[in-house]
């Protein structure tokens, strides 16, 4: 399987955003993309779903269940979302789903939900699938305030179970950064031995209009 895996610091940091720059740079290579997200929570919200933006900034032809099997109404933790319907999150269908997902594409972009500790049941973590999946992993995070440490914690966290990180983005990055901002990019990048990005504002009702992100990708 080729493809990477999107995590974030927390909630509203720009997960979603990042991975679907990532997956709209790799279509306007020429590839197939195709986009997986476990869960999907907050449709009662309205506005655009997580998955919808995936697959449209990767034009995708893929359904709703093959981009996300579980899709919640209440803005919650899925675990949460699945006990609320009276389901359970079954693992092994996320499995397969991001596997079937990626045999018909060049690249696959998955994107977790919330944080990599965030529990999908509770047995089983973002960071589980991750794991599973055997995907190397781009961590989104907020340029202010208190991003050192939230970002450094999640890169901890995934490399504790032998997983790469190959990318941190900070989003949205702000036309003229101060010094917070170009200090936290440093600090990231000298203390967490790792590649940091920075990715500006983007327009999600106009892909064209996104600048690409290019990132270290498996070949």
């Amino acid at each position: 399987m080729r493809g990477v895996f999107v995590t974030g610091t927390g909630t509203e940091v720009g997960k979603t955003v990042v991975a679907a720059a990532i997956a709209r740079t790799a279509a306007r290579r020429g590839e197939r993309v195709a986009v997986f997200k476990p869960a999907v929570s907050g449709l009662d919200d309205g506005g655009e779903p997580d998955h919808a933006l995936l697959r449209r900034a990767a034009a995708s032809g893929q359904s709703d269940d093959e981009v996300a099997p579980y899709r919640y109404g209440p803005p919650v933790s899925p675990h949460l979302g699945a006990e609320l319907t009276g389901e359970t999150i079954d693992p092994a269908r996320l499995r397969e789903s991001a596997r079937t997902a990626a045999r018909s594409a060049d690249l696959l972009v998955v994107e977790g939900v919330g944080g990599v500790l965030v529990p999908l049941t509770l047995g089983y973590l973002v960071r589980d699938l991750a794991r599973d999946l055997g995907l190397p992993v781009v961590v989104a995070g907020s340029p202010g305030l208190g991003t050192i440490n939230h970002t450094l914690l999640t890169v901890e966290a995934v490399r504790s179970v032998g997983l790469e990180v190959i990318a941190v983005v900070l989003t949205p990055w702000p036309e003229r950064p101060g010094d917070v901002e170009r200090s936290n990019r440093e600090a990231i990048e000298r203390l967490g031995a790792v590649r940091v990005e920075v990715l500006p504002y983007l327009d999600l009702a106009s892909p064209d209009s996104w600048l690409p992100l290019h990132l270290p990708l498996p070949a």
